[in-house]
């Protein structure tokens, strides 16, 4: 499917996208080729197939919530860039 530069620029500004001058016709190429594929999926035969919600029957299997003991803190905490009172300490996410 063709994508002119006008509507790729058009779909740019709707998603808030800076889009260099120099960067259009590999953008283009690429949504040419995301729609060429969306194409091929919506024309794939179904006819005679099952309907199917998921890809297999299978059902949630819940499990008591227990707290269980980690042994091995140590071990564990030596992988965290910044540890404190023995926990991974994180940068602030919420103001």
């Amino acid at each position: 499917m063709q994508v002119s530069k006008e509507e790729l620029l058009h779909i740019a500004k709707l998603a808030d996208l800076e889009i260099n001058e120099n960067e259009i016709e590999n953008y283009l190429a690429n949504l040419e080729d995301i729609l060429n594929f969306a194409n091929v999926v919506n024309n794939a035969p179904v006819e005679g197939l099952n309907i199917t919600i998921g890809a297999n029957e299978a059902k949630n299997v819940f499990r008591k919530d227990e707290v269980k003991v980690f042994k091995d803190n140590d071990s564990l905490l030596q992988n965290a860039p910044d540890e404190s009172q023995h926990m991974f300490r994180i940068p602030k996410v919420i103001e």
